[in-house]
This record gives structure tokens, sequence and C-alpha cells, in this order.
């Protein structure tokens, strides 16, 4: 044992020192080089490729839930997770989720161009990414999150949006618009053009920014601006059918309400629900929704195929030049839509109830989420093959 506890205490950050130089010395990049998965991916093999931008957690294990209930089945796929360095997303939290689970077929590519409203909309330091996916990836998908800044399409910001992760939207934007062109400069050369089968699937805030990327814009609050609620009991009042999300869930923070409301669908005639994957325009499927923000103004290209019952709020949109292109504010990715364990209620008083129960309750809502991915991964396999 020591006679002198402070020379030991010196000894320790010696130590420690030395340990850490040995690790550097060892793995001298491991902690400073971010994941390009696409640098080095060729451009092509045998393996579909599908790019989702925003990779946190919830998105892939949502991706994880697809393959392992065969929703999405296509042997082989690799998929990339894109996302800016200035997001808010803790992507180191998604790699320590991909390595426990052994997910393989997951890769991270990581921005670090600049990015800024003023060069959103035509060329700038992000371009060469861009361009990178449309060369490397087989199609993409643009994940649900929080709100839009107004400043990106033009408008003031109201006091019920709500700003958290503004480099994500500059950088998801200006995708869009790379991909697609948009009013923002009618002249600008879309990437699309030289692949006009490649697939984009944008998802609720997805959705919301195919329409701005192209040059929409956006209801910033939906009960304020289109129905003109101005408190929660006239919100409620309304009924299921035009909620967006559980306003319940306001009311009584302590009683862990779900988040989400489900509502049925519209759907249009044209559709690619109708034409592509078989339902009728008199079907209305019940789908998952969160969300406070929809599109007003359409985007250039871009025409709305469903709607909410009412026709107030625009539930998908296609694009009437690249024809698999589909936005949709709703959640078919969620994994809890293949879980039956009865957990959730919509308001105090309920009795507990799985999504899975309430979409098997009204048919063919179960076989419309389901679709979608089928849709989807048969547009990834035929991008792949071309």
């Amino acid at each position: 044992m020591s006679r002198n506890p402070a020379s030991k205490s010196r000894r320790f950050p010696i130590l420690a020192l030395a340990v850490v130089l040995a690790f550097a010395v060892a793995f001298p990049l491991a902690a400073q080089t971010p994941d390009r998965y696409l640098d080095t991916a060729p451009g092509r093999d045998g393996s579909v490729r599908l790019v989702i931008f925003n990779p946190e957690t919830f998105n892939i294990r949502a991706l994880a839930t697809l393959r392992k209930n065969g929703v999405i089945d296509i042997p082989g796929l690799t998929v990339v997770g894109i996302y800016h360095y200035r997001q808010t997303g803790n992507f180191a939290d998604s790699r320590k989720y991909v390595e426990e689970n052994g997910l393989d077929w997951f890769k991270f590519h990581e921005v670090g161009a600049e990015i800024s409203e003023p060069v959103l909309f035509r060329k700038n330091a992000c371009t060469p990414e861009y361009e990178l996916i449309v060369k490397k990836a087989d199609g993409v998908i643009f994940f649900g999150g929080p709100d839009i800044p107004p400043s990106v399409f033009g408008e003031k910001t109201l006091l019920l949006t709500e700003i958290t992760d503004p480099y994500r939207h500059m950088f998801e934007a200006s995708a869009v618009f790379h991909f697609l062109g948009g009013f923002q400069d009618e002249k600008f050369l879309p990437l699309l053009d030289g692949r006009p089968g490649f697939p984009v699937l944008g998802i609720c805030l997805g959705h919301q920014t195919l329409n701005i990327g192209t040059g929409g814009t956006l209801v910033q609050d939906i009960w304020t601006e289109l129905y003109a609620k101005t408190t929660v009991e006239e919100a409620i009042a309304l009924g299921p059918e035009q909620w967006h999300n559980n306003p319940y869930r306001i009311l009584f923070p302590l009683d862990k309400l779900m988040g989400y409301n489900f509502h049925s669908l519209q759907l249009g005639d044209k559709s690619l629900f109708v034409s592509a994957m078989g339902f009728k325009s008199s079907d209305h499927p019940r789908i998952l929704s969160s969300h406070h923000q929809s599109i007003e103004k359409i985007g250039k290209g871009l025409v709305a195929v469903a709607s909410s019952r009412d026709g107030r709020v625009v539930e998908a949109v296609e694009h009437k030049k690249y024809p698999n292109v589909l936005g949709i504010q709703f959640h078919p990715e969620h994994p809890l839509l293949f879980d039956a364990e009865p957990r959730h209620r919509q308001k105090p008083g309920d009795a507990p109830t799985s999504y899975l129960a309430i979409l098997e309750g009204t048919p063919p809502s179960v076989e419309f989420n389901k679709k979608i991915w089928g849709w989807f991964a048969g547009k990834l396999v035929e991008s792949h093959g071309k």
C-alpha cells in the first residue's frame, strides 16, 4: 500500500493519457473519419441499394421490422442512411443500434458540404452528393419529422410552428429540388430526367418536403387555418375523421395516450393506389396519422391523388412526369402497425387496443398499408435492373 496518496493520484492521469495515446496510434482515424459509404460503393453490383434520409434509430427500426415481417422482401437489399453533419439527430445512437442488432445491410453516409437557405434551389455545395445518390442508388425515402421552417417556402413563421432541425430541412428540400425540379427555377434540369423511373417515397414530413422542394407551400396548422378552431375542445368536437393527431393527449398529458390518430382516406380514381395497387376509389382504408401541417399550394409537377374524407387535407401526391414518385401524409412504416399487443388508448376510459386491431377492424386497411411497401419494393428492383 502506498504511503503517499497524492503521488498515486498523479500517476493515474499519466496512465490514462498513455492509454489514450496508444489507442490513437492503433486507431488513428476511428473517431475522426465520418462514414461515407457511397464514395467507395460500386456503381452497380448484385444488391438493390436504397438511400434513406435522416437515419435515426426509429427509421432504421421501422425498416428492420418491415423486412422481418416480409413486407419489404428484397434479397440482398443494402440501405444507406444519409444525413447532413449539422442535423440534430443522434446518429451515434443509430450506429449503436445497427451494431447491436447485427444489421450488416445498413450503412451510413455523412455529408459535410455547407448548405444554406439562399442556395437551396440551385446548384450548391451539396449538388455532387445528390448526383451520387441518383448514380449509385436505386431509390430514396424521405421520412417523417418536425416542422419545416416556413422561410424555406417563402412564408412568415406562425406561432404554432416549431422549428427544431433546420439543417435537415434545408438538406432534404434541396435534394428534392435536385431530383424533381421546381417552380423556384423553371430552367433547372432535374436529376430524374436521366432516370425517370427512379422511385422516390416521401412519408409525412417527407410528403411535405416533396411539395416545398418543388416550389409548393404548406398550411402551418390544420385546425386553426383549415377549420378555424382555436381550442382543443373545438378540435375534439370535429370528430376523429378531422383529426390528424390525437387532441386528447393535450388535455390529459399524464394518461399516456397515443399521439397518433387513425382516420380514413378518399382515394383518387387515377391514383397509384387504384391503378397499380389494386384498390378502388370506393375503398376507404384507415391510416396512421400524426401531423399538424399539410400541403397548401401544390409543387411543380405534383398532383394530389388522395385526401381526407372531407377533402380538406391532401393525403397523397404523385408526379406527372416521373411515375414512381409518391408522397403520403401518413405512416405505413410504423413498427406498431404489426404489433397485436393491446396497450394503446386514444382517450381516458378507452379499453387498451393495438394499432393492428384498429386496422383489422376496417378492411382493406391492413392490406393497403402493406401494399404501399410492396409497390415501392417492386419499383426499387425494377430501378436496379435498369
